[in-house]
C-alpha cells in the first residue's frame, strides 16, 4: 500500500446493521416454490414419465414363443443352460465365475441361491399337476432311469426341436426316442400357457412372502423372446441398457458411467467385464472421496479461483 494512504477499516461483525431492512415472507416463498415445483413435476411426469408396458411373464413367453420356451425348458432338464452351469451365488458351476486375477469373489461369496435347474423348473412343477396319471407315470419313469439315459432322450428332444409344430397349441415332433420327455415338456408347456408356472416357481422355496422373481427371471432370460423383446426397447448391455428406459424416454442417466465401460476393450469382449468394472468403479469412487487428500489435487479449487468468481461480490468489496 502506497505511503500516507489510510487501509481500509475492517468491518466490525458485532456491530448492528447499518443498512435497510426488507420484509421477508419465508412461508410465502415455500408455497409458491412447493406450488412451481409441483406443477413442473407433474407436467414432466406426462411428458417424459416411463409408459406403462405390460410386464413380460412365463406365461406370455409361452404363448408368444413356445419353440423357445421348449428349447429353453429341455436344456434346463438336462442341466446343459446357462444357469445351470453359471456357477455361485446359484450353484456349484463354473460357466460364468468371474474373476480379477487369481480370486473370484463369486466363489468365495458360496452359494447363496440354489437352483437346481432340472428339479426347480421342470419336475417340482410337474409334479403339482393334479389328476394327470399319465404325467406322472411319465415322471416316475423318467426319475427311475439311469443319468445316461435321461440324456439320450433330452438330447434327441432338443435335437429334434427346430421341426417342431403346434396342432392346436401341442407340439409335434418328427418320431424319435424321446421316452416319457415328449410327454412331460408337453405338459410343462401347458403349464406355463395357464399361468401356473409363474405362480409355481415364485412360491417356491421357504420365504413367506411371494416376491421373489429370481427363478422365473433366470428362466425368461434364458431365452430368445426375453432377449429379443430388450432389444428391441434398447436396453441390452451393447446398447447402453444399464442406464436406458423402455421405448425411447429417459432412464436412470447417472449410470452412465458404468455403461460406458461396458462399450470398449478390453471390458466389452472380457469373461471376466463385470468384475473388471467393479474394480475400476471401486478405485474411481474411492479416488473421488480422497480428493481433499491427494497433493495436487486438493490444491486446484485455490488455484483456479472459480470460488472467486462465484463469491465476487464480496472480494470486491474486501478488496476495495
Amino acid at each position: 500500500m502506497p505511503d500516507g494512504m489510510t487501509p481500509p477499516a475492517v468491518p466490525d461483525d458485532r456491530a448492528p446493521w447499518p443498512g435497510p431492512f426488507v420484509r421477508y415472507d419465508l412461508v410465502k416463498e415455500l408455497v409458491v416454490a412447493l406450488g412451481v415445483v409441483t406443477a413442473l413435476a407433474i407436467g414432466l411426469a406426462i411428458l417424459f414419465s416411463s409408459p406403462d408396458e405390460p410386464p413380460v411373464t412365463i406365461q406370455s413367453w409361452s404363448k408368444a414363443d413356445p419353440a423357445d420356451f421348449l428349447g429353453v425348458a429341455v436344456t434346463e432338464l438336462n442341466r446343459t443352460s446357462e444357469i445351470a452351469t453359471y456357477g455361485p451365488p446359484y450353484n456349484n458351476g463354473t460357466g460364468s465365475v468371474q474373476k480379477i486375477g487369481p480370486i473370484s469373489l463369486q466363489e468365495a461369496a458360496g452359494v447363496k441361491v440354489p437352483i437346481e435347474t432340472a428339479k426347480d423348473y421342470v419336475l417340482d412343477p410337474l409334479h403339482e399337476v393334479p389328476g394327470a396319471p399319465r404325467l406322472q407315470n411319465a415322471l416316475s419313469v423318467y426319475e427311475a432311469a439311469p443319468a445316461g439315459l435321461q440324456e439320450r432322450w433330452t438330447a434327441s428332444y432338443e435335437k429334434a426341436l427346430p421341426k417342431v409344430r403346434f396342432a392346436g397349441g401341442i407340439p409335434v415332433l418328427p418320431a424319435g426316442r424321446y421316452g416319457p420327455v415328449a410327454p412331460m415338456m408337453t405338459a410343462l408347456l401347458a403349464i406355463g400357457q395357464s399361468g401356473a408356472l409363474d405362480g409355481a416357481l415364485v412360491a417356491g422355496g421357504d420365504n413367506f412372502y411371494a416376491t421373489n422373481y429370481t427363478k422365473p427371471l433366470l428362466f425368461l432370460s434364458a431365452g430368445g423372446y426375453f432377449e429379443k423383446l430388450a432389444e428391441d426397447q434398447h436396453l441390452l448391455g451393447t446398447q447402453w441398457g444399464m442406464m436406458n428406459e423402455t421405448g425411447s424416454f429417459p432412464g436412470q442417466v447417472w449410470l452412465w458411467l458404468f455403461s460406458f465401460w461396458y462399450q470398449i476393450e478390453p471390458f466389452k469382449s472380457s469373461p471376466n467385464a463385470d468384475a473388471l468394472i467393479f474394480v475400476v468403479m471401486g478405485a474411481l469412487s474411492l479416488a473421488f472421496i480422497c480428493i481433499p487428500f491427494i497433493p495436487g489435487l486438493n490444491g486446484l479449487p485455490r488455484r483456479l479461483g472459480v470460488y472467486r468468481l462465484i463469491w465476487r461480490d464480496h472480494y470486491r468489496e474486501v478488496e476495495t
